[in-house]
């Protein structure tokens, strides 16, 4: 079986390496261009285009893959199979009909709950008590094609989305390997999705991540969890923005303006629109995270209202 895998961030390693190690012949690898990072702005390769080079594969990263040349390149590579995770590129339907085998896709979610960019954090902002992966069949339309396994998992009641993130990422490499298995013995049996059931996944914005003080404690503790590593859920301490990274919701009456600081002793309290939100771990600009006992040793902070 002659796969060509595409993956880009670091959701996919544990797919690729699994791949790697089960000893399929991959023969090439696609992902997203080299990337400017960091203060100095230098490109930066992709996870996967680092462990593609470290066992000597060969490379590919086109801008778009909607072009004659890029459906020739990948045609002269005769694959049996193309295996997507976290790809971030739109695979069109030429270079899903060249595969004998087709394409399949490592998706974080059960689908058809929560198609699209962002499951993860969708899940855990939806309050979802559990999510998994899906080996799905790539068509044309954005994570609809019919399912070939799913695996079932969890969601802890603290865990962050990039704590469930490194988690799913290795469910999925498993559950590859088991649909692998299953395609080249021939007894999988692909599902279609209830699409009445869809959801999807909008892509994350900086400025969804603002807490909304308006908002009851046990919804904004969710977003904190969800935009935790990424963009991180922030407010306003005076003139400076606030990032916090851990926080959880104490149900009791609060008569305070939402936003208002109501302990500011042994814990950082802050009263919402129902119950308050006790911050764990929080950073300023130019610093690094702290815990809030000692943001509270450097801050007065009894009485002041974030916004």
């Amino acid at each position: 079986m002659r796969i060509v895998f595409a993956g880009t961030p670091a959701f996919a390693v544990p797919s690729f390496k699994a791949l790697l190690a089960a000893d399929y012949e991959v023969v090439a690898v696609y992902t997203q261009p080299d990337r400017p990072a960091g203060r100095g702005q230098r490109l930066k390769p992709s996870p996967i285009k680092e462990l593609a080079l470290s066992y000597g594969l060969r490379v590919l990263q086109p801008v778009t893959l909607r072009t004659e040349t890029a459906l020739e390149e990948f045609s002269c590579l005769q694959p049996d199979l193309l295996v997507v995770a976290a790809y971030g590129l739109i695979v069109p339907k030429d270079f899903l009909q060249i595969p004998p085998l087709g394409a399949i896709n490592v998706h974080a979610s059960l689908l058809p709950r929560w198609r699209g960019a962002a499951p993860i954090q969708r899940a855990i902002l939806a309050g979802d008590e559990e999510t998994g992966v899906t080996i799905m069949q790539m068509v044309e339309k954005l994570d609809a094609g019919p399912i070939l396994l799913q695996k079932v998992s969890p969601i802890l009641p603290n865990e962050t989305a990039g704590e469930l993130h490194d988690r799913l990422a290795q469910l999925g490499s498993e559950a590859l390997l088991e649909a692998l298995a299953a395609i080249a013995a021939g007894t999988i049996e692909p599902r279609l999705q209830e699409e009445s059931l869809a959801t999807y996944a909008a892509k994350l914005s900086r400025e969804e991540a603002r807490l909304d003080w308006m908002q009851p404690a046990w919804k904004l503790a969710r977003a904190v969890r969800a935009f935790n590593p990424w963009p991180v859920a922030f407010t306003y301490f005076g003139d400076s923005m606030l990032k916090i990274w851990r926080a959880e919701a104490i149900e009791r009456s609060v008569a305070e303006v939402p936003g208002t600081i109501i302990s500011a002793k042994k814990n950082l309290e802050v009263a919402t629109g129902e119950g308050c939100l006790r911050l764990l771990e929080v950073q300023l600009p130019g610093g690094r995270p702290i815990t809030a006992q000692a943001f509270l040793n450097a801050h007065p902070c009894q009485g002041v209202r974030l916004f």
